[in-house]
């Protein structure tokens, strides 16, 4: 029988995208002016969220207040990007959790590193680097890695460490992480143990919302020891309820590089 007195797992996962930010913007101008590059004069780790990315984290943060979450979270870890530490931050204070809830910063649910395509849109990958668009195209973007950069599998050794850990200290506890796109699909990868093929599919069926949740439950039936079943994925109900928070799913990497 499953030990449901000392379960592996968090009791409610909730994984959620960061708010629309500042680069996404810049990449949707640059890319509707056929521009090579992402107009950003910073470091990916600082660009911050647009007005409306801290619209849509302040909806989500009373919609869950408001008791649409299916609980609040009590633990709080976030990508140490900018943009997932202000989510965090705006969706607590807004009510979503404890306002004396601390926002743990995490380097192991940073964004995706893109190394030499870092801040090149589809058509700069194309002109500046053909050798690693043909190179993707060859090995697929599960085990791509462009010089100095990250493939998903790379993301994916560093979040079952991250997962280890959560098991560790937060077993029976309500946790919520605020990362990025990827970070959202290679976590379904591991907990839901899905094939490359399964989770390709799902990102291909779509972009990852900004401020969508995907929210998993601790199912005590689950294999030997319980597991994590998922309750719903990339949901924006938060934001379509609200008349200022629009729904943006902007891809945080190039076309090109995504697929």
């Amino acid at each position: 029988m499953p030990d449901q007195t000392h379960p592996r797992w968090p009791t409610r996962l909730w994984i959620v995208r960061h708010g629309q930010s500042a680069g996404n913007v810049a990449r949707d101008q640059a890319d509707a002016a056929g521009e090579h590059r992402i107009a950003i004069d910073m470091r990916d780790v600082d660009v911050p969220l647009s007005q409306l990315g801290e619209q849509q984290a302040d909806a989500l943060g009373r919609w869950f207040a408001q008791g649409h979450g299916n609980g609040r979270p009590d633990v709080i870890l976030a990508s140490p990007y900018l943009r997932a530490r202000e989510t965090a931050r705006i969706f607590r204070d807004a009510g979503g959790a404890d306002p004396a809830e601390p926002i743990c910063a995490d380097e192991r649910l940073r964004e995706k590193e893109f190394g030499i395509l870092d801040g090149l849109t589809s058509a700069g990958i194309h002109a500046l680097e053909p050798d690693q668009a043909e190179f993707r195209r060859l090995l697929g973007k599960f085990y791509h890695r462009p010089p100095g950069g990250e493939s998903w599998c790379d993301v994916i050794f560093r979040l079952r460490a991250l997962l280890d850990t959560v098991s560790l200290h937060y077993a029976g506890r309500n946790v919520m992480i605020v990362a990025h796109q990827v970070v959202v699909l290679c976590l379904r990868y591991i907990i839901e143990n899905l094939s490359e093929a399964e989770i390709l599919a799902i990102d291909k069926a779509g972009d990852v919302a900004n401020c969508s949740v995907t929210e998993y439950a601790f199912d005590p039936a689950a294999g030997k020891d319980g597991g994590m079943a998922l309750v719903r994925y990339n949901v924006t109900a938060s934001m379509e309820r609200d008349s200022q928070a629009q729904v943006t799913s902007e891809p945080d990497a190039p076309v090109a590089a995504r697929g």
